[in-house]
């Protein structure tokens, strides 16, 4: 089981047994390989967050229910409660793990510093590009995919794999190809076998409904004469299942994989094909974050001091917030209901770590990113519960659902736009819009349909960037303030958290370049100096 409890902290990722979770009270999955979800079945009652594509795989093939599901969108950042009364919180960052559908790492920013959790992925020069990591980050703990980390190991690239794999094909031209696989991943390596000999992969059916919900070129089949590329099953090819094709039809078989297997017969082929990083790539990716401590995923293979050199030097360990604590302390059970508001209302803010972006330098990056993004939401969009045709002339590619539309509401956060009410302008030239919702979800105690109200998301254009406009948004609709200014008190019980005093604190006040935690304390500062002034006022 390759699973993390990360110390001093209520973070698990890929940890799944609640009686030895302890103090863990966030529980991530970085994907669904067998390794990562041991113990993860449809009896979890836990919020658990992940990408739309795992999520999706996860109700359909574990059965987990929807309500526990949290879907959030790769490559932006989410604010999460680490406490039940909003005045501790984190972001989370999900960047794409080059490993399977769905496959994604963590970076967690908070009271504990930055911790990145690489999950399974095979490293690529662009992953330093992710904004989350190009902005000069210090990752403070780095866990590690150590599934290849040694130095006597060498690996080519996949691309340089999947051309021996073609070589290979190519000198069996009469010859049926059977390629061992497990459940998910190297989909792509399949469509790219199929367009190279123009041939049908004959797939099974649960592996042609996930080809067909990423989206993949219409080129598997359900079909056995259909093409002479098969995908089986990984355990399927031993001796018995090679005498057994080739009395037949001449068949191949092909092991993709970086893994020591012994060759059972001689038309077994075993190619380097890793959805690992190799030794090499793993330097390249520690050298190039300087983290104070690599700390491997897999525990029965340590890393020894191979990147001893590439490391920052280690910081003192980060004092647990009271209310953290009191979190972590407080008996397993459900999240309460404010907890579940709290979380709902923080993940509406979406911001990019704790650094504002200038917007002149990102402009073109963020709005080719929006473009991507809504394009692949668009080639994304329908619904994968009818039953697929299976002839592969009548095969039409069908898309992966949208986790967070109607069918996932209350149990998906939504990331979808709402209607937009002020607009402000943050430091650095960072535009914020405040937008209602009309999304409603029903509380865990009575069933009824809870409102959640105005939420911030950050914007990447320029609408409404007037500096002096700040004060007078705050004062405008669906604003506590707007109707007047004499109107409830603004420390309100409600408004106590201080989650929800975010929403109340105007943005020019908060200043760039701090930590979460230092914008936690500027917010709580501002209505400390608000109180007193309305203190001293009544006197």
């Amino acid at each position: 089981m390759n699973g993390v409890l990360i110390p001093q902290t209520p973070i698990a990722v890929d940890f799944w047994s609640l009686r030895r979770a302890g103090s863990a009270r966030l529980f991530f999955l970085s994907h669904m390989h067998s390794d990562h979800t041991v113990g993860l079945s449809s009896t979890w009652t836990r919020p658990l967050y992940c990408s739309p594509v795992t999520a999706y795989l996860l109700h359909r093939h574990r059965q987990v229910s929807k309500q526990w599901i949290r879907a959030l969108e790769v490559g932006e950042s989410h604010v999460l409660p680490l406490d039940e009364v909003g005045r501790e919180t984190m972001t989370v960052t999900l960047i794409d793990a080059n490993h399977c559908p769905g496959s994604v790492m963590f970076l967690f920013e908070g009271y504990f510093g930055t911790i990145l959790y690489t999950g399974d992925f095979r490293y690529t020069p662009s992953m330093l590009k992710e904004p989350a990591l190009r902005l000069g980050k210090q990752i403070h703990t780095l866990y590690l995919d150590n599934t290849n980390c040694n130095p006597a190991l060498v690996l080519p690239s996949k691309e340089e794999a999947a051309r021996q794999i073609v070589e290979l094909i190519r000198k069996h031209p009469q010859h049926n190809i059977k390629i061992g696989l497990y459940s998910l991943g190297k989909e792509s390596l399949l469509e790219q076998l199929a367009l190279e000999f123009q041939t049908w992969v004959v797939l099974s059916p649960r592996r042609l409904e996930l080809v067909q919900l990423l989206g993949l070129a219409d080129v598997f089949t359900v079909e056995e004469k259909a093409g002479r590329i098969h995908a089986v099953d990984h355990m399927e090819i031993c001796h018995s299942a090679m005498l057994r094709w080739n009395q037949t039809h001449p068949t191949i078989a092909i092991l993709p994989t970086s893994r020591k297997i012994y060759r059972s017969h001689p038309d077994i082929h075993i190619i380097p094909y890793s959805d690992h990083s190799s030794y090499p790539e793993l330097r390249a990716f520690v050298e190039a974050l300087r983290p104070c401590q690599v700390v491997p995923i897999v525990r029965r293979q340590p890393c020894r001091d191979y990147f001893q050199d590439s490391l920052s030097p280690r910081l003192s360990v980060p004092l647990i917030p009271d209310s953290v604590q009191q979190y972590m302390s407080s008996p397993s059970r459900n999240p309460s209901f404010l907890w579940l508001l709290l979380e709902r209302k923080l993940k509406r803010l979406r911001t990019q770590g704790v650094v504002f972006e200038s917007l002149e330098e990102n402009a073109d990056h963020s709005q080719a990113d929006r473009d991507s993004k809504k394009t692949k939401n668009e080639n994304l969009s329908g619904e994968l519960e009818k039953q697929p045709s299976h002839h592969p002339l009548k095969i039409k590619k069908q898309s992966f659902p949208d986790v967070c539309n109607k069918e996932w509401e209350g149990a998906v956060p939504s990331s979808e736009s709402q209607k937009m009410v002020t607009v402000l302008t943050a430091p650095s030239g960072f535009s914020v819009h405040l937008r209602s919702t009309d999304k409603e979800f029903p509380s865990p105690e009575t069933g009824e349909e809870i409102g959640v109200g105005p939420y911030l998301v950050p914007r990447g254009d320029n609408a409404g960037s007037a500096a002096t406009g700040n004060q007078r948004a705050w004062m405008g609709q669906d604003s506590p303030q707007s109707h007047s200014s004499k109107a409830a008190p603004l420390l309100a019980p409600e408004y106590r958290g201080l989650a929800l005093k975010y929403l109340l604190t105007p943005v020019n006040f908060l200043q760039a370049g701090f930590s979460s935690r230092g914008f936690d304390q500027q917010a709580e500062k501002y209505h400390q100096l608000l109180l007193k002034y309305r203190q001293e006022s009544i006197e």
